[in-house]
């Protein structure tokens, strides 16, 4: 049974950063690509960052590019998002997401929801100005 369980959310001053953990099991998590998403109260889900399954190959939405990092340690099972310049309007629910097809897609088609098979409940995270 695949699982995935954030953590790392908080609340944090315009300007501060978090570190955002998910860690994975149940499955050959080395196999999979890795997303991270969020969503804000009243509005959809978006794309932040994906990753390839050994790690070579990242994209990140325009929004978060130059702020956030997505990493993943496959040793630990483990997929990261380093949070840095944050801005209130970074607030939102996050979530770790993993996609069973390996191949790494083009640009913009790595960071949509619809794409990933499982999700973690979500961490949040709440940036005051």
């Amino acid at each position: 049974q695949v699982q995935l369980v954030e953590s790392g959310g908080g609340s944090v001053q315009a300007g501060g950063s978090l570190r955002l953990s998910c860690a994975a099991s149940g499955y050959t998590y080395s196999y999979y690509c890795m997303g991270w998403f969020r969503q804000a109260p009243g509005k959809e889900r978006e794309g932040v960052a994906a990753i390839s399954s050994g790690g070579g190959s990242t994209y990140y939405a325009d929004s978060v590019k130059g702020r956030f990092t997505i990493s993943r340690d496959n040793a630990k099972n483990t997929l990261y998002l380093q949070m840095n310049s944050l801005k209130a309007e970074d607030t939102a629910m996050y979530y770790c997401a993993a996609r069973i097809d390996p191949l790494w897609y083009r640009g913009s088609e790595n960071i949509k929801p619809e794409s990933y098979n499982y999700w973690g409940q979500g961490t949040p995270v709440t940036v005051s100005s």
